[in-house]
C-alpha cells in the first residue's frame, strides 16, 4: 500500500472505533467487538493481483483456516479469489460463501477416504499429503479419469524461519514429501510417470517468520523439480504450480512489508522461470490478505498496580488472541488506546501491562508498554488482528465469541457496518458445552443410559 493508503486506514479504523461506540456495538453491554476493514481487504487484493501480472495464469486463493467466516469469504468470493481449505468444516464454509468447486483448493496432512471421494467427484483441486493418501487416489479413482487438478505436496527442507511452529520445510516437517530423504525425488519422478493424472506440484515452507529469501528457495526446489519431471517423462504433465502463501506481516507498525511487489520480484530472482507462462501458479495467502485490516476493541473494566507494574484488565485475553498470549515474541500486537467516546488518548504515557479476562496470570496481550494513562471505561485497541484472532476462538473459561463487523468509512468521517458474526450467548455457550446431554453421565451411573445416542 502507498502511504496515502496507510494513512487512510489509520483514519478508518479510528473513525470504526469510535463510531462503534456511539452507536453501542462496543460499550458496558458489549465490552468486545471485532472489526474489519473492508475497503483494505479488497485493496489487499487488488495489490495482489496487480503484483502477479505477466504471462503466467495465476489463481490466487484465499487460505480459509486465516479467517473462516462466511461474510468474509464471500467478500473475497465476489473480489475473484479462490479458497484454499483444510478441513471439512473449511470447504463447507467456502461452499456457503459462494465459492465453485473449480475455484477451490484442498490441502490436508489427514484427508479421509470420504473427504477425498468428495473432491475427486466435485473436480476440486487436491493436493496429496503422501503415497498412501495417492494410493487412496489410486483406488478411488480406478482407471478414470481425475475431474479436477489433482498435485502433490513436497517438503523442499530448506529450513526453519524464525519462528519454528510456523516453519513447514524443516528437516521433520509433518507436511508433503521430504525431498532430501534418501530416495524420496525418485519416488515422486516414479510416482508421476505411472500416474497422468498428477499435474501438480505444491510446496509451502511457511509463514510468519520465513524471509523472502527462504521462501523463494522452497519455490525454485519445487520448480526444479517440476522440470525435471516434464523432461524425463517426455511431456509437459505438470502444469501448475501451488506455491503456497506465507507473505510475511509487518506487526511493528503500520507499513505493509514486505509487499507483494516485494515477492513477486525475490521470487522472479531466485526462479527466473517461474513466470515465462508454462506453468500456471496457484496462490494460498491468507494472513497478508486481512491482518493489517482487523482491529480487536475492548473495553477497560478496571486499571491496578502490582509490583509497581501498572495494569490494565481487558476483555480480550487468550480466547481472541490465543497466539499472542502464549507466544508473545513471536506475536506481539500493537496497541491503541481510547477515551470512553473512542476517541484516541493523549498526554502524559505510563508502562501498563494490558490484560486479558481469562483466569490464569500468563493472560496478557501485551506487557511493559508505554501507553496513555488508562482508566476504566477507556478503550483498548489490539491492531492487525484481522487474519486468526476473529475465528480462531479459545474457549478457554467458556468466554463467548465476540461480534464481528465490517465497515466501510465515507466522505466527512461516515461509517457503516455490517455485521459479520453476531456475538455468542451465554446461552449459546452452555448449549456447546453439552446442555442437551446434562443427564448422560447421571444415567450411566443409574444404568438407564442411552448407548449411542442419536445412531
Amino acid at each position: 500500500m502507498t502511504s496515502g493508503s496507510v494513512h487512510r486506514r489509520g483514519a478508518a479504523r479510528e473513525a470504526a472505533l469510535a463510531r462503534a461506540v456511539k452507536d453501542g456495538l462496543l460499550g458496558p453491554h458489549a465490552p468486545l467487538i471485532g472489526l474489519l476493514d473492508v475497503d483494505g481487504v479488497l485493496a489487499a487484493v487488488e495489490a495482489l493481483n496487480e503484483a502477479f501480472q505477466g504471462p503466467a495464469v495465476a489463481q490466487h486463493t484465499f487460505a480459509a483456516k486465516a479467517c473462516g467466516l462466511v461474510p468474509v469469504l464471500r467478500l473475497l468470493a465476489e473480489a475473484g479469489m479462490g479458497c484454499e481449505v483444510a478441513s471439512p468444516g473449511e470447504l463447507e464454509q467456502a461452499l456457503a460463501a459462494g465459492f465453485t468447486h473449480d475455484r477451490l483448493v484442498f490441502d490436508s496432512p489427514a484427508k479421509t477416504v470420504q473427504e477425498l471421494d468428495f473432491a475427486l467427484a466435485h473436480g476440486i483441486a487436491i493436493n496429496l499429503d503422501n503415497f498412501q493418501e495417492m494410493a487412496r487416489v489410486d483406488r478411488l479413482l480406478a482407471g478414470r479419469e481425475a475431474c479436477g487438478p489433482i498435485g502433490l505436496r513436497v517438503n523442499p527442507q530448506v529450513g526453519a524461519g524464525a519462528i519454528g511452529a510456523m516453519s513447514t520445510a524443516t528437516a521433520t516437517s509433518k507436511f508433503g514429501v521430504a525431498l532430501r530423504d534418501e530416495g524420496a525425488v525418485d519416488a515422486v519422478i516414479e510416482a508421476f510417470a505411472r500416474r497422468p493424472w498428477l499435474n501438480r506440484l505444491h510446496a509451502h515452507v511457511g509463514s510468519q517468520g520465513c524471509p523472502l529469501p527462504l521462501i523463494a528457495q522452497g519455490v525454485r526446489a519445487a520448480y526444479e523439480l517440476a522440470e525435471r519431471i516434464n523432461t524425463e517423462l517426455g511431456r509437459a504433465q505438470i502444469t501448475g504450480l501451488d506455491i503456497g502463501g506465507g507473505l510475511p506481516v509487518n506487526f511493528d507498525d503500520e507499513d505493509d512489508r514486505p509487499t507483494y511487489a516485494d515477492y513477486v520480484a525475490e521470487l522472479g530472482t531466485a526462479v527466473p522461470g517461474l513466470f515465462d507462462g508454462r506453468y500456471a501458479l496457484i496462490t494460498e495467502f491468507g494472513r497478508s490478505l486481512l491482518a493489517k485490516s482487523g482491529t480487536i476493541g475492548s473495553i477497560v473494566e478496571y486499571t491496578k498496580s502490582a509490583g509497581g507494574r501498572r495494569i490494565a484488565v481487558t476483555h480480550a485475553g487468550a480466547q481472541v488472541a490465543t497466539r499472542t498470549v502464549f507466544m508473545p515474541d513471536a506475536w506481539p500486537l500493537r496497541v491503541g488506546v481510547f477515551d470512553a467516546a473512542g476517541r484516541p488518548k493523549q498526554g502524559p504515557t505510563e508502562v501498563v501491562d494490558i490484560a486479558g479476562p481469562c483466569c490464569f496470570a500468563g493472560d496478557l496481550t501485551a506487557t511493559g508498554r508505554e501507553l496513555p494513562a488508562v482508566e476504566p471505561g477507556d478503550v483498548v485497541a489490539l491492531y492487525d488482528t484481522g487474519a486468526y484472532y476473529f475465528s480462531s476462538h479459545f474457549s478457554y473459561n467458556s468466554l463467548p465469541r465476540p461480534a464481528v463487523y465490517g465497515y466501510r468509512t465515507g466522505s466527512g468521517g461516515r461509517v457503516a457496518f455490517a455485521l459479520v458474526r453476531e456475538a455468542q450467548s451465554v446461552r449459546g455457550v452452555v448449549e456447546e458445552s453439552g446442555l442437551s446431554q446434562a443427564d448422560a453421565l447421571v444415567g450411566l451411573c443409574s444404568g438407564n443410559a442411552v448407548t449411542h445416542p442419536g445412531r
